[in-house]
């Protein structure tokens, strides 16, 4: 049986299937799921995904969009691991508590043990007698399996006033060594012609020569390069030109990095305005592969040369893409406002249309749009501003990801690859605008009724403490002070 409300011969998106069936499980999920209920982004790659779905056994749910008979299948799938799914949601609250109780900081908890947790559920059901010793172990166990490759080494590593001083100075000398500038349009001009060969119906050939070419030539290295000398109108949206970084920095040039010595997740810079030590503690809190890291004074040692290379990064596969998701992320328009590029690609018509196809989102996108959606500022302020300039986003977490397969060694050998990172990432922007709406929407409506109840709460106090009239009873009064 199809999924309800929807079309036997309807192809229906894999997310959306998932997303249905998951909120249809219940408040046991809470732990797994963000703010609207969704499943959380990592939730979808670490759980649901790789243990659930299992595409490499079922080709048939490995697509974005899936048939009918698919999508019945994919929901039964969601439905029927539902105790399970809650017992995965119930140790990782068991397996927090004892991270925090052994005094743990490093890593993404979501990274480190919703895995564990499937596992533990798979193994034991729901926590029972002895669940909390068992929680204590595993949390152990994932902390022993990273070789001390963590903040804490990393702040020790960096306490040393000589060896700060030693990174000071080589930083120095690298930035000073970096080859000269190159030509930004040059660099860019051939990637319109590897993104028309991506997103189409027929799926992105993976042998692909414009991408081996623009790998070849280290593209992205020579773009790199161009962005230390400022170039001009590099990238253009609707008519008017966009900084050259798309964000990657918030300064006209990239400065050299500093040493630094702390960071946090909430006030991390821009990428390429990052310290060598932020650099780092972004990879190993978010890095769920820690134990295939080198030790942390390789790890900064590499780091050191890589902060001061182009664009970031060593691998020059992963500085092409940098130039394909900046020609990509020029042309994403989420409201469908803009005109008709003549210079749109295939990948453009792919992921804008996915994203304009949200169509119940589509009324928190249009009120949005005004000039001042939000009369007090605030929270659709600053969502008109993220659809206004969606480029912002999607760079700044297409640089993150990369960095991390760049510390990796994970390059992008071809252009399916390639595009599977660039299409990732518009994804993950999107469903993070899609929460982020959504609980706005849901804040002014909370807003609005509890205003609501304020003032027919402050028109009752009159008629109740007034004297009446005789004759008039009590709703008639009430009728009286509202008119």
């Amino acid at each position: 049986m199809p999924p309800p409300g929807h079309s036997t011969g309807e192809r229906r998106p894999r997310a959306m299937v998932i997303d249905l069936a998951w909120r249809d499980l219940g408040p046991g999920l809470r732990a797994l799921s963000g703010p609207d209920g969704a499943p959380l982004t990592r939730t979808v790659k670490l759980i649901v995904l790789p243990l659930i779905v299992r595409p490499a056994h079922h080709p048939e749910l490995a697509g974005d969009f899936l048939e009918a008979a698919a999508a019945a299948h994919l929901d039964g799938l969601i439905r029927g691991s539902g105790p399970r799914l809650v017992a995965t949601a119930q140790w990782f609250t068991l397996l927090k508590k004892a991270r925090r109780a052994l005094g743990v900081v490093a890593g993404n908890p979501q990274d480190l043990y919703f895995q564990r947790c499937y596992e533990l559920a798979v193994e034991h059901g729901a926590p029972g007698a002895g669940a909390d010793v068992t929680a204590k172990a595993v949390v152990e166990d994932v902390a022993g399996t990273t070789g001390g490759r963590t903040v804490e080494a990393l702040k020790s590593h960096f306490a040393d006033t000589a060896r700060r001083s030693l990174l000071a100075a080589e930083l120095a000398t690298a930035w000073e060594n970096r080859p000269p500038a190159a030509d930004a349009r040059a660099a860019v001009a051939p990637a319109a012609e590897v993104l028309d060969a991506c997103g189409t119906p027929a799926g992105t050939a993976a042998d692909s020569p414009a991408y081996a070419a623009m790998v070849e030539a280290d593209h992205g290295g020579l773009f790199g390069r161009a962005l230390w000398a400022a170039p001009q109108g590099v990238w253009e949206a609707d008519g008017r030109p966009l900084p050259d970084h798309l964000g990657l920095s918030a300064r006209p040039v990239p400065q050299r990095p500093e040493v630094g010595r702390g960071a946090s997740t909430a006030t991390l810079p821009a990428p390429l305005d990052r310290t060598l030590f932020e650099r780092l503690f972004a990879v190993l809190q978010s890095s769920s592969r820690r134990d295939e890291l080198p030790a942390v004074p390789e790890l900064v040692t590499r780091e050191t040369g890589r902060s001061c290379a182009p664009l970031g990064l060593y691998d020059k596969s992963l500085r092409v893409a940098v130039v394909l998701g900046g020609r990509l992320a020029a042309g994403l328009d989420p409201l469908g406002t803009a005109p008709r590029a003549a210079g749109a690609t295939a990948a453009h018509r792919a992921v804008n249309s996915r994203w304009q196809r949200e169509a119940w989102v589509l009324r928190a996108r249009r009120t949005t749009v005004s000039p001042r959606p939000d009369p007090d500022g605030g929270t659709l302020d600053a969502l008109a501003q993220d659809l206004r300039t969606p480029w912002a986003a999607y760079m700044r977490r297409l640089w993150v990801r990369l960095h991390g397969r760049d510390v990796h060694d994970a390059p992008l050998k071809d252009l399916a690859s390639a595009w599977a990172v660039l299409d990732g990432v518009a994804r993950s922007v999107m469903m993070d605008h899609r929460a982020k709406v959504r609980s706005a929407l849901r804040d002014l409506a909370a807003g609005a009724e509890a205003a609501a109840v304020s003032a027919g709460d402050s028109a009752m106090v009159p008629a109740a403490t007034s004297t009446a009239t005789p004759g008039v009873g009590p709703a008639l009064a009430v009728e009286g002070s509202e008119a």
